[in-house]
């Protein structure tokens, strides 16, 4: 397919396009002449993935070709390919090593879940109890035991959905957009849920 099939298959603008090619973040197509090319299904995949890095999940140029250049390493490994778009490795857009936390670390072992001590979002947990705390709020991991559960059922669901397809390119994408773009989807769910059980309880009960 020519540049501008390419961008239309793919909603990313041809400017934007070229831009990814001059970055590597793209590889070059089939060159065809000494100013055209010819793109394929795996360039589309991949363009696919790297509007999903950057867009969805907000990371910089220079991070993403971090990202897609190390996804030939770890081609046939599921775990590895999940472990560099969710940025749980160093230099995948995770972090240094988090300092720990005891309720969080108790949570964890509760739980039996296998955790890298490089995980962002362990890092977010650990800020927003020391928040809560700042705040007099008493969390701490056992109050958070009940959510987790939940969480865990999610995480069923979310990787369920990523089983399919065998493209490490198209797998690494839909783990993308599954994560990030639905997360605000999630929220608003868990919103919606809070006004229906408010007024399940609370509609038509006089005040105090």
């Amino acid at each position: 397919m020519r540049i501008s099939e390419l961008s239309r298959r793919s909603g990313v603008p041809t400017a934007t396009i070229k831009f990814y090619l001059r970055e590597g973040l793209v590889p070059p197509g089939r060159a065809t002449s000494a100013t055209q090319a010819e793109y394929d299904e795996t360039h589309l995949r991949r363009l696919r993935l790297v509007r999903a890095l950057i867009s969805a999940r907000g990371l910089s140029v220079s991070a993403t070709k971090e990202i897609v250049g190390s996804l030939g390493e770890v081609e046939g490994d599921t775990y590895e390919l999940l472990g560099l778009v969710f940025g749980v490795w160093p230099g995948a857009g995770g972090g240094a090593e988090v300092a720990p936390d005891p309720d969080v670390d108790a949570l964890i072992a509760e739980l039996g879940w296998d955790i890298t001590e490089f995980s962002p979002a362990r890092e977010t947990l650990t800020r927003t109890l020391d928040t809560l705390r700042g705040l007099g709020v008493p969390y701490d991991w056992r109050t958070l035991l009940p959510y987790a559960r939940l969480a865990e059922r999610t995480a069923v669901l979310d990787l369920d959905q990523i089983e399919g397809p065998e493209d490490p390119l198209e797998k690494a994408e839909r783990a993308v957009l599954l994560t990030y773009l639905l997360e605000p989807a999630l929220l608003a769910l868990r919103r919606l849920a809070q006004e229906s059980e408010a007024a399940a309880r609370y509609r038509d009960q006089p005040y105090g």
